[in-house]
Order: structure tokens, then C-alpha cells, then sequence
């Protein structure tokens, strides 16, 4: 049996969790694609989904239009990818970087002898 308290705090125990659920981006992506779908089905009325003709033409339609974006945006489309290649690069070095370090500490443990200090750390004697 839930108590009157317990029933008043229902809806405000629902819309957190619902909010919780809504923060996960996973979630807002299977909303957004269910909505577009059921948006899509009622304003053409299933007749793509039946008629293969129509899906063609409306699959050349969507390709041309692509085609014609990734044509005027070429320039930006080509910075983006470099920068992000760029970056994946730098951060690959920075991994091998981190991992030859945390190796040489592994070693030096097994061998018995303390880690040295890094250079930059040292104080210079006054």
C-alpha cells in the first residue's frame, strides 16, 4: 500500500528520473530517430516505403543533394578532417609517450632501483 506521502512524491520521482534518462545521449538519439521516422511515415503516408520506383527517386534526390554539399563545403570538409587527423596523431604520440614512461618505471622497480627524478623537477643548489 503506498501512503499519501508516497503518492505525492511520485510525479517528482518520475520526471527525475525521466530527465536522468533524457541526459544519455544514446537516448535522445532513439528518440529523435523514432520521431523522424513517425514524422516522416505521416507526412508521406507509407507511399515511399511500398512504392520502389518512389524510393529510388527519393534516394537519387537525397544523393544529388549530397553530393552538391560535400562539392561547395569541399575546402571546410577538408580542413575538418586534417585538423582531426592532426589531433588523432598527437594524441597517439602523447599515448606512446605516457607508455614508455610507465614502462622504464616498471622496469626499474623490477631491477630494484628507485625511479630517478625528472630533470625539470631538480631544484639547482644556490
Amino acid at each position: 500500500m503506498m501512503t499519501e506521502e508516497m503518492m505525492k512524491q511520485m510525479p517528482h520521482m518520475m520526471m527525475n528520473g525521466a530527465s536522468h534518462m533524457m541526459s544519455k545521449p544514446l537516448t535522445t538519439g532513439a528518440m529523435m530517430a523514432g520521431a523522424g521516422f513517425a514524422a516522416g511515415k505521416g507526412l508521406l503516408g507509407g507511399a515511399i516505403l511500398r512504392n520502389p520506383l518512389t524510393l529510388l527517386a527519393v534516394g537519387a534526390a537525397g544523393g544529388i543533394a549530397a553530393g552538391f554539399l560535400l562539392f561547395k563545403y569541399q575546402k571546410e570538409i577538408v580542413d575538418g578532417l586534417s585538423k582531426v587527423s592532426g589531433m588523432g596523431k598527437d594524441f597517439a604520440l602523447h599515448q606512446k609517450e605516457n607508455l614508455a614512461d610507465l614502462m622504464a618505471e616498471a622496469e626499474e622497480k623490477i631491477e630494484g632501483v628507485p625511479a630517478a627524478a625528472p630533470a625539470d623537477t631538480a631544484t639547482p643548489a644556490a
